[in-house]
């Protein structure tokens, strides 16, 4: 079977379930399937028969963006799964939020906490407050107040 795209042999034959009983075909071979699955925009505008639209240019892609740093884009590193520095993460943080979510459900962790964690939420934001404070108050060299701040943290921490 032909690919829908161009003259090559289909290696890929996709069915997208686009609804209740409504499936769509698609015979793709292997260059044209990486185009229609991993380009979102171009994928929306391909439809089984139509003429090629390999040759589209899309600005506005997440393969556009490229890391400052190490210069890998965005589509190599969902090709590859594996990122090329600390930096990407910043650099991706747009289209990571979505895919972090999709994968985990959520964006933020929500894992173990330490044992000399405060328990409550709001024992958490009294924490960080104190601490902002502390460093405050040692920079302005008010030791006596940064060493009742200081006991009241330890406090914190260990009940």
């Amino acid at each position: 079977m032909k690919c829908q795209r161009c003259p090559k042999q289909a290696t890929l034959h996709i069915t997208e379930v686009l609804g209740e009983e409504r499936f769509e075909e698609v015979h793709l071979c292997e260059d044209c399937a990486k185009k229609y699955l991993y380009e979102p925009q171009l994928k929306k505008q391909a439809k089984p028969g139509a003429a090629p639209v390999a040759d589209a240019v899309v600005e506005d892609a997440p393969a556009g963006t490229k890391c400052p740093a190490c210069g890998i884009t965005f589509l190599e590193f969902r090709n590859h799964g594996r990122f090329g520095c600390a930096h990407d993460y910043d650099a991706f943080k747009p289209e990571l939020l979505p895919l972090m979510e999709s994968v985990h459900g959520d964006t933020s962790h929500a894992g173990k906490i330490p044992r000399r964690a405060p328990r409550t939420a709001t024992a958490q934001a009294e924490l960080g407050q104190l601490r902002q404070r502390l460093q405050s108050l040692i920079e302005e060299e008010k030791y006596e107040e940064a060493a009742r701040i200081r006991d009241r943290i330890k406090e914190l921490e260990t009940s």
